[in-house]
């Protein structure tokens, strides 16, 4: 997966949305698609210099900082506020913007306000994925719902690979997945007609529900009922949340931000396992209702959160075509007066929306071949890489290689540190060195860490008896260092990539796909892991290693740098790479030809 970033994905540092999709057409491989619309003008288009302006509502006019900034403990609540967000718009700086010039604005309260109720929506996510793993190594849970697999673990004659082999477990950690892949297709149509924040309120009060059902769960029937609801849960939240997070971010910030919702489902995780590893100490052995309970208070946090959080600035020109109010968003969100340039391509974007009846049809048009392809591929490589076996089973193949039951738990609490200090890391990254670098050398970590697990549990994990610890511990530090490579790269870029490569006309539909691919591979995964490691035992890891070089092909070769490039001129990188210029530029020839013959009169 790292040479298919490396060759096919674009990098779209600081591009505003309505500019990526000019991108495509400078591109090696996608501008073969997009050969034969002129883009000269668009790269020889001189801009005022920065800091320069043309009046008082100049579009390239910058913020000066200010000449006196209070310090922390002479500021009241509100300068507080505003003193946390410039230092979160300093800390998600990469560099000075070079991509949408003509967007003025900063990182202001009501943005770092409005992201993080929005991005509570991640917790939810990574909630779901930790503590499931957790729950099924517990073995008061296992006696309650699962004494088969209780019994197996007991049985000195089954492989040490096989002791988890449950259909019915499976099924349980994995029908969250299924449920939300249909919601997903539910959630597209909600999103697009009602917005983003009316599909975040349906998701957290349906994961309420699921919460309660699963911490008064009797019998397996309410155990599964939890589980399809909060999937359905997820489906609209998992849906609406990356597509707000990109409208309403500033473009040079928007990689850092939607990196956010990464970072919130790292830490969604993390809570989850540490969770998981206290609640394992209470005798009683009711632990098991907290974990699976609990996700109802950030759902609520959500849901709350939902019902004051503004609708983004791209989905009311949509839906109303009010620019008064757009505009007034706009200055509150950018904290500056000088928003027209923005506003300007929203409402051009908008127009181009609102003329697009059925997205989901139209994503399937040859023009918009290139975005279909990343949108049904970078979530499928995303869950191939095996990032949800350390997710959900990770204390089952702690467990699996010889650790104890507190000691499996733990250890999950510090491959999940890992990751979100990598969450923190790329936050800083995505933005100075773009999303191609951190796809390609991401993958290549990756590959590394999965090829040495599998050569480690081949050679000195057999199918009965224990690996020595000093082994066990070596396994869990190649595991760290393989989700600190996605953490920092796959992880967050899945949702980032698809959301802002796409235009405002195919966006909630290509975040639809993004979505339903992820769910629909981690419900295979789920379904499947289990029954894989207890068959073909350590090579499991192996055919994850090999997925990964696969995908890191797929990026080198199909994935163009989106650098630097605004996103309204995204769809140009497409007609100057070397593959998709011959899909999409065919149809633009085609398109051109019509045009011509069309003005020429008697023809």
């Amino acid at each position: 997966m790292a040479i298919f970033v490396y060759l096919f994905l674009l990098e779209t540092k600081r591009l505003p949305m309505e500019q990526v999709k000019h991108v495509w057409g400078r591109h090696w491989f996608w501008k073969k698609i997009w050969a034969g619309v002129e883009y000269s003008e668009l790269s020889t288009r001189p801009h005022p210099a920065p800091g320069t302006s043309s009046g008082a509502n100049s579009r390239y006019t910058r913020l000066r900082p200010p000449s006196r900034i209070r310090s922390w403990k002479q500021a009241g609540p509100a300068a507080r506020i505003r003193l946390l967000s410039m230092a979160i718009g300093a800390f998600v700086e990469g560099a000075p913007a070079d991509g949408g010039e003509g967007y003025s604005g900063r990182v202001t309260p009501f943005v770092v306000l409005s992201c993080v109720v929005a991005g509570s929506g991640g917790v939810l996510f990574g909630y779901d994925l930790g503590i499931s793993g957790g729950v099924t190594s517990m073995d008061s849970f296992l006696k309650r719902f699962f004494p088969e697999v209780y019994h197996q673990k007991q049985d000195s004659h089954l492989s040490n690979y096989c002791q988890f082999n449950s259909e019915l477990l499976t099924v349980f950690t994995s029908s969250l997945y299924i449920a939300g892949l249909v919601a997903t297709l539910v959630a597209a149509s909600v999103t697009r007609r009602y917005g983003r924040r009316t599909s975040m309120l349906i998701g957290g009060a349906i994961f309420i529900a699921g919460s309660v059902f699963g911490g008064a769960a009797i019998n397996i029937p309410m155990l599964l009922l939890n589980r399809i609801l909060l999937g359905i849960g997820l489906g609209f939240t998992n849906q609406s949340i990356p597509l707000y997070l990109s409208e309403m971010a500033p473009p040079r910030y928007r990689g850092a931000i939607n990196n956010g919702f990464e970072l919130c489902i790292s830490l969604g995780i993390l809570f989850a396992n540490i969770l998981n590893y206290f609640v394992i100490k209470i005798t009683a052995g009711w632990g098991w209702r907290i974990s699976l309970s609990i996700a109802a208070l950030p759902a609520a946090f959500l849901t709350i959160g939902a019902v004051f959080l503004p609708e983004t600035p791209s989905f009311i020109i949509q839906r109303d075509g009010d620019t008064d109010k757009a505009r007034i968003l706009l200055q509150k969100l950018r904290g500056t007066t000088s928003v027209q340039k923005e506003l300007d391509d929203l409402v051009s974007a908008s127009n181009l929306s609102r003329a697009t009846q059925y997205p989901f049809r139209n994503i399937f048009k040859r023009k918009y071949r290139p975005q279909l392809v990343v949108a049904l591929l970078i979530p499928f490589f995303n869950q191939v890489t095996g990032i949800n076996v350390m997710n959900f089973y990770a204390p089952v193949v702690f467990r699996t290689i010889g650790l104890e039951e507190s000691a499996s738990l733990f250890s999950s609490v510090v491959t999940r540190l890992c990751a979100t200090f990598a969450n923190i890391v790329a936050m800083m990254l995505v933005d100075r060195f773009g999303r191609r670098k951190l796809f390609l050398v991401g993958g290549v970590q990756m590959i590394i860490s999965q090829f040495t697990v599998a050569a480690i549990l081949a050679v000195k994990f057999k199918d009965y008896g224990s690996m020595d610890n000093e082994y066990a511990y070596l396994v869990l530090i190649t595991m760290c260092v393989f989700v600190a490579g996605f953490a920092w790269s796959w992880g967050p870029l899945t949702f980032l990539v698809p959301a802002e490569i796409c235009p405002l006309e195919i966006r909630s539909a290509g975040q639809s796909i993004v979505v339903a691919v992820m769910f629909l591979m981690t419900f295979v995964i789920g379904q499947t892991f289990l029954e894989a490691l207890c068959h073909i035992k350590s090579a499991t890891f192996f055919v994850f290693g090999a997925w990964i070089c696969l995908m890191t092909l797929f990026v080198y070769l199909f994935l163009p740098e989106t650098k630097k490039l605004p996103m309204e001129q995204m769809e140009q990188v497409w007609r100057r790479h070397w593959f998709w210029k011959k899909i999409v530029g065919e149809e633009e020839d085609k398109k051109q030809t019509e045009t011509k013959n069309l003005a020429l009169p008697g023809l």
